[in-house]
């Protein structure tokens, strides 16, 4: 099945190497105008100019084939793909809003903490074409004498040529080889910089987030792994492709004026013809590149999805509609593409005429001249030459009119992911909410800064207070709980209940910091051991944070860091050693910075090496020892897992090895080595038997834990002594209270409802 793909071949530009004598260019099909269909119909390998050597040739192959599978942990939701059918047709984007999003996109390398390595590179590449540009003009007069000693048969000149060729051959190669490699390089480093500098944004302040749960735009995967990769390689190519165009367009056009006048303005007149029909020609080209990306990432997602759910997808029997689902999602990448090549088809019924006309274009325009006498058989040869130089630099757009379009679509995509990191994408402000006010507080267990600025005394006792809550979905604007007061001392568990949809879960998001459309405020009150997440405040002094709506806690880091944890059903399962799983979150740095100081002070791209999303580092626990690692296994009764995957250091798919009732034991596991104040647990023990549960949660009370669970099992109430009751509101806008907080000793678990009036 042939793979659908519009791939940009980056080697289209400014690779002119010697000159071919006229006499093969008049006698066959010159390689400089062979047909680039075989890399595909975004291909953009319509320069004019001979093959690329094999090594670039293999890099635009590589290239080519840049579909990659995301990673697993990139693809765990369904509402990142948009939904089927959605965004079949898409408006163009104007030239001004592309210049303007290109600049955007490309600027900050060049100012960055490696702007003087990537400027030193730079310079070095334009040099490097610079001597490439001049080799041509060289060998632009070597043909002229090669061939005027041929036709004069003069066999000592020609020899004497023939050498001057080799030599020129030994001396020129290198530059170009040179040139090459010193562009892929600088692109790389490019690239590695851009990864490093969307990563970081896309983490910071939960963006990845916000992306994922209001379904803001499609595949950030593919924006940052294909789209970077393209970005990078293609423009710094088209970048030497006009410089070498401007220096190649002085350089030649000497020659050819003073060759002939006449056919400098034929060139002109043909050049720039060319290029208005192949505009008209390739118009919607732009939209449909743009449009394929997305629905090759779509289906590429659905494959992903049918293997990551592999197990439910067997059980449910959901063979057949998986595989009509993913059909579908072809069938719309397949229809695009068909379009794509069909507007591919028209533009390379006008740009093959195009270049074969100019075979013999030149030729035909000087011929009565060397007919009359007026010039040599060689000043043909270099006519030709200085022509195919000057045309190619003219003819940039006919010749490479399917990779701008390509690359257009990737400046729109790249442009559009930009603006949401930075938080001026419209869909990003249409979807937040004007409501937002929840305040999450953190006070010191010393004295605190209040609201009016006074200073108050903190209960050393209390862990979690909750003033007039209100809550409220981001987007829809639905009321899920109304007033919400409450209070949590050390030592207090509260077990949230409640029919499903009710809001219990969301309840915990505003806990988290992840839902802040509502009003009301969350304060946490942080022991002395904690440091709170300002690196310019000393633990000894005063200190609250209070931050609203979408600025409401910088990141969850900030959040472990003062002792709340949180453990949610399906516990995520990183890509490590099971170590690493034991050791995430809390010591994932860590772990991650182990190799020694010297190796990072050397690393040639330290930007890489930091990881940091955060301003501040908080206090925590030192890192456990493997005995702390293999008893708290133990402790969760989990022990049996080590000779079972030989030992702490090995890797696995732990997602998939392990049970969810496993997966969640591991949770508590990282849960009792974090040693937090506070814990949330949302249906943390539902895979487990009554047995298990009650073990674990005798574990994190005997550790002085004080946590909030949700739960359904009304087993759950013995291990809580409040329990809060949720109902769902019955309007959008209700101000009736829909909760009830009692002790559970107040509640018969015989009861058919526990909060029955």
């Amino acid at each position: 099945m042939q793979q659908l793909s519009t791939p940009i071949c980056y080697c289209f530009l400014s690779t002119k190497p010697p000159q071919l004598p006229a006499l093969a260019l008049l006698l066959r099909p010159s390689p400089r105008f062979a047909s680039a269909s075989a890399y595909g119909p975004g291909s953009a390998a319509r320069r004019l100019g001979p093959p690329p050597p094999p090594s670039v040739a293999s890099a635009m192959r590589r290239r080519g084939r840049r579909r990659v599978a995301p990673s697993p942990a990139a693809a765990t939701d369904g509402r990142e793909a948009a939904a089927p059918g959605s965004q079949e047709k898409r408006a163009g984007t104007d030239l001004k809003t592309l210049a303007t999003r290109f600049w955007k996109v490309a600027a900050p390398y060049w100012w960055s903490e490696d702007k003087t390595q990537a400027r030193l590179r730079l310079a070095a590449v334009f040099a490097l074409t610079l001597g490439t540009t001049g080799i041509s003009v060289g060998f632009n007069f070597l043909g002229r004498d090669f061939y005027n000693a041929l036709a004069d048969k003069d066999q000592e000149k020609f020899t004497q040529q023939l050498l001057y060729y080799l030599g020129a051959f030994a001396g020129g190669i290198p530059f170009f080889v040179l040139r090459d490699y010193a562009k892929e390089t600088l692109s790389l480093r490019w690239r590695s910089w851009m990864t490093s500098y969307y990563m970081k944004r896309y983490f910071n302040n939960r963006t990845f987030y916000k992306i994922q749960s209001q379904s803001i735009i499609d595949n950030p995967d593919q924006r940052i792994n294909d789209d970077l990769s393209a970005f990078t390689g293609t423009a710094l190519a088209f970048s030497l492709t006009f410089f070498n165009a401007a220096v190649d367009l002085v350089s030649f056009s000497n020659i050819l004026y003073g060759i002939y006048p006449p056919l400098f303005v034929v060139l002109v007149v043909y050049s720039l013809g060319g290029t208005a029909i192949s505009v008209f020609l390739g118009k919607n080209l732009v939209n449909l590149n743009f449009m394929q990306e997305k629905k090759e990432a779509d289906f590429r997602y659905g494959l992903v999805r049918v293997r990551e759910n592999a197990e439910s997808i067997a059980f449910y029997g959901g063979e057949e509609n998986e595989l009509q689902l993913l059909l579908d999602r072809f069938r719309r990448a397949f229809d695009n593409l068909s379009e794509l090549l069909i507007a591919s088809r028209n533009l390379e019924f006008f740009t093959n005429g195009y270049r074969y006309l100019i075979q013999i274009l030149p030729a035909a325009v000087v011929a009565p001249m060397y007919f009359s006498g007026k010039i040599e058989f060689g000043v043909i040869n270099q006519s030709v030459s200085a022509f195919n130089h000057i045309l190619s630099d003219f003819s940039l757009i006919v010749f490479q009119f399917q990779s701008i379009s390509a690359f257009s679509a990737v400046i729109d995509r790249l442009g559009e992911f930009d603006d949401l990191l930075d938080g001026n994408a419209s869909s990003l402000s249409s979807q937040s909410d004007s409501v937002d006010g929840i305040n999450i507080i953190f006070k010191s267990s010393r004295s605190s800064v209040s609201f009016n600025g006074s200073l108050t005394q903190s209960d050393p006792c209390m862990v979690l207070e909750i003033r007039n809550l209100t809550l409220i979905t981001p987007r829809s604007g639905n009321v899920l709980i109304t007033d919400l007061t409450l209070e949590l001392k050390d030592k207090d568990h509260l077990l949230v209940m409640g029919p499903s949809g009710s809001g219990k879960t969301s309840l915990l998001r505003a806990l988290a910091g992840l839902w802040t459309s509502g009003n009301g405020d969350i304060i946490y009150h942080v022991r002395g051991s904690m440091q709170l997440q300002n690196s310019n405040v000393s633990s000894d002094e005063p200190y609250d944070m209070k931050l609203e709506g979408e600025e409401v806690l910088q990141n969850s880091k900030q959040r472990r860091d003062n002792g709340i944890f949180f453990v949610p059903q399906r516990p995520y399962m990183v890509l490590g050693t099971l170590r690493q799983q034991l050791l995430y979150p809390t010591w994932s740095e860590d772990v991650h910075h182990s190799p020694n100081n010297d190796a990072e002070s050397t690393d040639p791209l330290p930007f890489l090496s930091e990881v940091s999303t955060s301003d501040g580092v908080g206090a925590k626990p030192e890192m456990p020892s493997t005995a702390e690692l293999i008893r708290v296994l133990e402790a969760v009764k989990l022990g049996y897992i080590l000779p079972r995957f030989n030992g702490l250091d090995c890797m696995h798919d732990w997602a998939s090895v392990l049970s969810l009732g496993e997966q969640q034991r591991l949770a508590f596991a990282r849960l009792l080595l974090a040693k937090p104040t506070l814990v949330l647990l949302d249906e943390s023990t539902s895979a487990l038997d009554e047995t298990n549960e009650a073990h674990l949660y005798s574990q994190i009370e005997a550790a002085g834990i004080t946590y909030i669970s949700i739960g359904h099992r009304k087993t759950l109430l013995k291990f809580h002594n409040k329990a809060l009751y949720i109902t769902k509101c019955e309007s959008t806008h209700s101000d009736l209270r829909n909760w009830e907080l009692k002790t559970t000793t107040q509640i018969s678990v015989e009861d058919s409802s526990p909060f029955s009036s």
